[in-house]
């Protein structure tokens, strides 16, 4: 290495503990852990649970206390990592289980349409993991994969994270899925007519994802948010022109 910088590594290790945990707290994951590659006293630090805490929080804010390490345990010293296992066992977890939807999903549909109980069965598996928005953009925001489970990912953000507008449309250019298109048809029961009951009415409307989030099309969202109830008798989700990249495993698997 050179003299020039080994003096810049000296000096930053230098640092009062209390600057370099500022320094250490305002870095992405990624550039975390490089850092820590610097020397012992970066990598004890960038280890520490004072770290990993509020990465852990942010990536989830919806992670109860009971899967988080208990406060008595929690310290500012390097000897605690807790928080920096859980942040990566967590990671591994979300990945797999997105993957696992994914398959759920695939196995599910017919012909690139599925039935609303299943797309809603899927968004409960994202609930009940309690999925951050990284995550989703992470795992389900992939333009290789097929739009359903971008239209999954996206209905979570939206009803569960409560993340719309320009946060989330801007999330969906990012990952190059924003113009993605779903057709979304409804049969409800026909009126009644003086004693006679008229035919079931059919619905559909054709909806980009950058619509949905920015609630252009929230009546097509409020019909999948409710299923089928009361007077609806089906609801169908199909990919438009059957366009869609195909499913890349070709594997039957149900939920766990």
């Amino acid at each position: 290495m050179h003299k020039g910088k080994l003096d810049s590594v000296s000096i930053l290790s230098s640092l009062p503990e209390d600057v370099a945990i500022k320094i250490a707290s305002l870095l992405r994951v990624r550039d975390l852990c490089a850092l820590s590659c610097c020397s012992r006293f970066w990598r004890e630090l960038c280890f520490s649970d004072c770290i990993w805490e509020s990465l852990v929080r942010n990536r989830w804010p919806l992670l109860s206390s009971s899967h988080c390490p208990s406060s008595s345990s929690s310290t500012h010293s390097p000897n605690f990592k807790k928080w920096r296992k859980l942040y990566l066992e967590r990671h591994v977890e979300l990945g797999v289980r997105a993957k696992s939807v994914e398959k759920f999903l695939e196995a599910c549909s017919r012909s690139e349409s599925l039935e609303v109980g299943d797309y809603l069965k899927a968004v409960d598996t994202l609930v009940g993991t309690r999925f951050g928005f990284e995550d989703v953009q992470r795992f389900l925001f992939n333009p290789q994969m097929n739009v359903l489970i971008n239209l999954v990912g996206l209905h979570y953000c939206l009803t569960t994270l409560g993340i719309r507008g320009d946060n989330l449309v801007e999330a969906l250019k990012t990952s190059e899925i924003s113009d993605r298109r779903v057709c979304v048809r409804w049969w409800k029961v026909g009126r009644w007519f003086y004693g006679f009951r008229m035919k079931d009415e059919s619905h559909s409307r054709w909806v980009s994802l950058a619509g949905l989030a920015t609630e252009d099309d929230e009546h097509v969202l409020g019909v999948l948010q409710r299923g089928t109830i009361h007077e609806v008798l089906r609801v169908q989700i199909s990919v438009v022109g059957r366009t869609s990249t195909p499913w890349s495993v070709q594997v039957i698997q149900r939920l766990e």
